[in-house]
């Protein structure tokens, strides 16, 4: 199984356009891509289903083939912690058949994205949180930062985190927006590469910057 669990060091940092750019590079590549967002929050309703932005974006990203739930498991309406949005439907999230939705994806593909939600500790239920689902896929993990002011500490932070979660750090991603000084960007990834010995990657558009991941 080839692929990556796309996390952040919060929320709007810029996982989803990440992954999004993971799953052309990888089609460029002529390789089937399942990308898969599995519970996501402050959905929409749309005729007859329940509609997330970011699932929506990875599924046309990876081809628009994905179908049922593959397209995303859970999708709630209130945009807040998965935890939080579960509880108000009177839900619990069943990591369980996440996994055999991941599973009949991994099978039908080449690659593998599975993002997440928020941070690594956002929590899922009462005893599992982003990183018990990132360790349930086996993926090395992909971190989406901010380019901007405090990034260097949230960065490190997660990285330290999900290593002692036992899980391999493939990369991390500041994710640049246009209107975000270029300079303060590659010092943030300068900075953090004299603290930790990894790949760090400025995405601000270009796809072809993560390229080298494949």
């Amino acid at each position: 199984m080839t692929g990556y669990f796309v996390t952040g060091t919060d929320t709007g940092v810029g996982k989803t356009h990440v992954t999004e750019a993971l799953a052309r590079c990888a089609r460029t590549l002529g390789k089937k891509v399942f990308a898969f967002k599995p519970v996501e929050t402050g959905c929409e309703v749309v005729g007859d289903r329940r509609v997330g932005a970011d699932m929506e974006a990875l599924w046309k990203a990876a081809g628009s083939w994905q179908t049922g739930e593959l397209r995303g498991v859970y999708h709630f309406l209130t945009p807040v912690a998965p935890l939080v949005a579960a509880r108000d439907e009177s839900v619990e999230i069943d990591l369980a058949r996440i996994d055999r939705v991941f599973r009949e994806g991994v099978a039908q593909s080449d690659i593998v994205l599975v993002e997440g939600a928020g941070g690594w500790r956002v929590p899922f239920t009462d005893t599992a949180d982003v990183s018990t689902l990132a360790k349930q896929t086996g993926l090395p993990v992909v971190i989406v930062s901010r380019a901007t002011l405090g990034t260097i500490n949230h960065s490190l932070l997660t990285i330290e985190a999900a290593s002692r979660d036992g899980c391999t750090v493939a990369a991390l991603v500041l994710s640049r927006r246009p209107d975000e000084n270029a300079d303060f960007a590659r010092s943030n990834r300068d900075e953090i590469l004299a603290r930790w010995k990894g790949t760090v990657l400025i995405y601000e558009g270009s796809d072809a910057v993560l390229r080298p991941l494949f």
